[in-house]
């Protein structure tokens, strides 16, 4: 059976943490704190924004939950992107993790 995007969005957000958990973050610049920390926050907004595409009621509602979600994990993959540049995430990383947002993009419509 397939997955839900919200179930999606979970899974992406667990894998990203846990990747993010292998760095010491207390050891980390304050501008790469602040990359994490925007990364996080991204993952979460996502997730919600997921929730309210599913959960929406009219068409309106989840083309305006479409929107911001989109835009939301279009940030989170360049925020990703960038943190590799730090090697808070390796090459691989960044393909599997682009993978899943791009799914998730995907089936915003």
């Amino acid at each position: 059976m397939a997955q839900s995007l919200f179930q999606q969005a979970r899974e992406l957000e667990t894998l990203t943490n846990k990747l993010l958990a292998s760095h010491d973050l207390s050891e980390l610049p304050h501008s790469e704190k602040l990359l994490v920390n925007d990364i996080k926050h991204q993952l979460i907004d996502g997730r919600l924004d997921t929730r309210e595409y599913e959960y929406a009621q009219t068409r309106a509602e989840q083309l305006h939950a479409a929107r911001e979600g989109k835009a939301r994990y279009e940030l989170l993959r360049q925020n990703i992107v960038k943190a590799s540049e730090f090697n808070l995430f390796g090459s691989i990383d960044v393909a599997q993790l682009s993978v899943y947002i791009e799914q998730i993009i995907s089936q915003m419509e």
